[in-house]
């Protein structure tokens, strides 16, 4: 696992991508296959499942609504050329979401030794190499997209910031009034216990 995530990180010659792209056809079961073309870019397939917190924003013209999206994996045809950034867009299009590619991110979630890790990949990083070097199966590589971390506020126009403000000053304030009951029946009951306590015989 080691060695493949390093090999990630270089340059491999058309030859050694014609090997990969045949051993990785050899164990592919889905018929979802890799064609290499002969200026040595191959295209294929990578499947992204859908991790998203909130429905994101769509065009109410074009009558889709993405929430749907939400919980479910996608399949792309892409090539070895197509970055993480792209793939996002992609992702975004399909669905008809009228948001910012900026608000997401696409991550890679590897599974070893009955241990799960995820790490956010950067738009620059190309998938379908990454998917060609894991191999196939999806339980040993899989893509997801989420929304970016928090605390990533940039991503985030300013009447949504203050839309968060607003909700977050709510809910304190629902916080505070509850606190306060409890509290107040609280004290009753304390000055009930004491009333009985210093009650004259």
């Amino acid at each position: 696992d080691v060695e493949k995530e390093k090999e990630t990180h270089n340059y491999l010659s058309k030859e050694e991508i014609k090997e990969k792209v045949h051993k990785y056809n050899l164990a592919v079961t889905d018929k979802l296959k890799m064609t290499l073309n002969s200026n040595g870019i191959y295209t294929g397939f990578i499947k992204v499942h859908m991790e998203l917190c909130r429905p994101p924003q769509t065009s109410p013209s074009l009558g889709k609504l993405a929430p749907t999206s939400n919980g479910c994996t996608n399949t792309l045809h892409i090539s070895s050329m197509n970055t993480v950034g792209e793939v996002i867009e992609a992702l975004l299009k399909k669905f008809l979401v009228t948001e910012s590619p900026a608000k997401f991110a696409l991550y890679k979630r590897c599974h070893r030794e009955d241990q799960v890790y995820a790490c956010k990949l950067s738009d620059r990083e190309h998938p379908l190499f990454l998917r060609l070097v894991a191999g196939p199966r999806t339980d040993t590589l899989s893509f997801v997209l989420r929304e970016h971390e928090i605390g990533e506020w940039e991503a985030f126009s300013l009447p949504e910031l203050q839309n968060f403000l607003r909700i977050l000053d709510k809910e304190e304030d629902e916080q505070l009034q509850n606190l306060k009951r409890r509290y107040a029946a609280y004290r009753h009951k304390l000055e009930e216990a004491l009333g009985e306590v210093w009650k004259p015989d």
